[in-house]
């Protein structure tokens, strides 16, 4: 994929209905290991929390404008979006502004098309545009599946994991037979990952029986600096580019860059 102007954005979703499986380090460090390799990114924080704007060193409280003003027709993307210096990637902020978007939302036409609507007119903008979803099903995550290509489903590899996992697939499934015929299930990324736990190992396995290519060669191991990064305000790849952590997501970029060309070409 090269930086032609002319070529329309990826879009895909970081999600998981689970909380704390490393999504948000996911959408931060998969958006600054692409921009190390010179892809155009766009970051959009589709979570009230705004985890995934401070992480990349932006200030959530000092925002002109944000994902809400975007989703209510208040302000363009172009207006909102905002540069991450650390990352070397754009941001579409979020802040706790940003929860009373499920309520305007509700009485709108095309509820949930609303963050597809907008992305259109930047779409051309950039090589990538990554959605880090919260972790509940709402009308918020239903804009960001409504929007995206595909799903990048981070997750450990734990029992419970893949119990969620499953009412996850059915999600991108219905979503995809109901709302966006694009929506696809990109592929499962092993993050937070031990070998030295056994159960790790053996759902590792399983997810590479059931699913076969879906699931990312890359493994992302348990690093202490990727968890360090946030407070600082940049991307673990960028905190400690040397770090095992930063070098798997540099990796993981690398191979969705790999995965996206091959599907074009196929």
């Amino acid at each position: 994929m090269t930086n032609n102007t002319s070529a329309t954005a990826r879009v895909f979703c970081i999600a998981n209905q689970k909380g704390g499986v490393g999504k948000t380090t996911t959408a931060i460090n998969l958006s600054a290991g692409l921009a190390k390799l010179k892809q155009r990114v766009l970051l959009i924080d589709l979570d009230p929390q705004g985890n995934a704007t401070m992480g990349s060193g932006i200030d959530k409280s000092a925002l002109a404008h944000n994902l809400y003003d975007v989703l209510i027709g208040e302000a363009t993307i172009t207006q909102a979006r905002v540069h991450s210096t650390n990352g070397g990637y754009d941001v579409l902020p979020a802040n706790r502004e940003l929860s009373g978007a499920e309520i305007d939302l509700v009485g709108m036409d095309e509820r949930e098309l609303q963050l597809k609507q907008a992305i259109t007119s930047i779409a051309t903008d950039y090589d990538f545009i990554l959605i880090d979803c919260p972790p509940t099903l709402s009308l918020l995550t239903l804009n960001g599946l409504a929007a995206a290509h595909g799903v990048i489903i981070p997750m450990q590899c734990e029992y419970f994991a893949l119990e969620g996992l499953s009412d996850l697939v059915n999600t991108i499934k219905r979503v995809h037979r109901n709302i966006n015929p694009e929506l696809s299930l990109i592929g499962l990324l092993r993050v937070m990952y031990d070998p030295r736990v056994t159960l790790q190992q053996q759902v590792s396995a399983q997810l590479e029986s059931h699913f076969g290519d879906k699931v990312f060669k890359t493994v992302v191991p348990r690093n202490v600096r990727l968890a360090e990064a946030p407070s600082h305000g940049m991307p673990g790849v960028v905190y400690d580019p040397s770090s095992r952590g930063a070098q798997a997501y540099i990796a993981f970029g690398a191979e969705v860059i790999e995965r996206v060309r091959a599907n074009q070409s196929a």
